[in-house]
């Protein structure tokens, strides 16, 4: 007697398959835009309330009147901005040369400096700032917005000089081969062939080196003092006493912070994932 068989559906899920993963994404997806949400709420609140656990309570703008009208916020965001803009630019500059440099060509010392770049990534902040400190010292560059991006750099570039690396080498050599045909010279063929090629990866070391400058915390602390000299990261610590905390302006800066980091994020999304993966194809 023949028996038919028929293959097993792959890919179905069932019913209660489908709901639990809903149910868990739902979950996951509220606990990570809770605190953001609460911060945003906490940030319209009077200050009186800001502590309560009512979503709205009086719902005011004074909080972020005062924090522009009655602080340096302003100052603070301006220093900001200098100093993570200029860590991207010379970052995404230093990071990509260096990563074709060692994608394509061969000279003395390259494993070691390689092995240089990642070694520098396993120091913690802790170990690294009182060096840093005094090398900044010794340069006259503490409380100048120079020695906090050339510190920015040390951390960003050498991860983004690894991952533009593993970028190029996924781009045909045929192309480098094209450019000196034309006479190109090798800066000529990286600037005009290969770097239009490479956006997806240049837009990962933007955001990196970016989100690096703009949130750290514990160098510009150290290094920067003076209202006039302060970045947010520091500026911010003026709301957080021995006495307590000034909750309304706090929440209120944090929420005009996050504002071009998201902006940076918006017009570096639909790169980001193609220029992580393609950057982790090769080491």
């Amino acid at each position: 007697m023949v028996t038919s068989t028929h293959p097993a559906v792959r890919g179905r899920r069932s019913p209660l398959a489908s709901l639990g993963l809903h149910l868990t994404l739902v979950v996951a997806s509220v606990i990570a835009v809770f605190p953001v949400l609460w911060v945003l709420l906490t940030s319209l609140k009077p200050a009186q309330y800001a502590t309560t656990t009512d979503f709205f309570k009086e719902t005011t703008l004074a909080n972020y009147t005062g924090l522009l009208n009655d602080t340096p916020f302003l100052t603070w965001f301006a220093n900001s901005l200098l100093v993570a803009g200029l860590t991207t630019i010379i970052g995404v500059f230093v990071a990509a040369t260096t990563g074709y440099a060692v994608s394509r060509f061969r000279f003395p010392g390259k494993r070691g400096l390689m092995w240089t770049l990642l070694i520098t990534q396993m120091f913690p902040v802790a170990v690294l700032i009182v060096p840093i400190y005094n090398l900044m010292a010794g340069m006259g560059l503490l409380n100048e917005p120079a020695g906090l991006v050339i510190t920015y750099l040390t951390i960003a570039v050498p991860f983004c000089a690894w991952m533009m690396k593993g970028f190029f080498d996924t781009i045909p050599r045929e192309i480098d081969e094209s450019g000196q045909v034309d006479g190109l010279t090798p800066f000529g063929t990286f600037w005009r062939l290969i770097l239009p090629l490479a956006r997806p990866g240049i837009a990962v070391t933007a955001f990196y080196s970016f989100i690096t400058a703009w949130g750290e915390v514990a160098y510009a602390s150290a290094f920067m003092v003076g209202d006039e000299n302060m970045t947010l990261a520091g500026g911010l610590q003026k709301f957080v006493n021995q006495y307590g905390a000034q909750w309304g302006p706090m929440t209120a800066a944090s929420v005009l912070i996050a504002v071009p980091a998201a902006i940076v994020f918006l017009f570096a999304q639909r790169h980001l994932v193609a220029g992580v993966s393609a950057g982790a194809v090769k080491g």
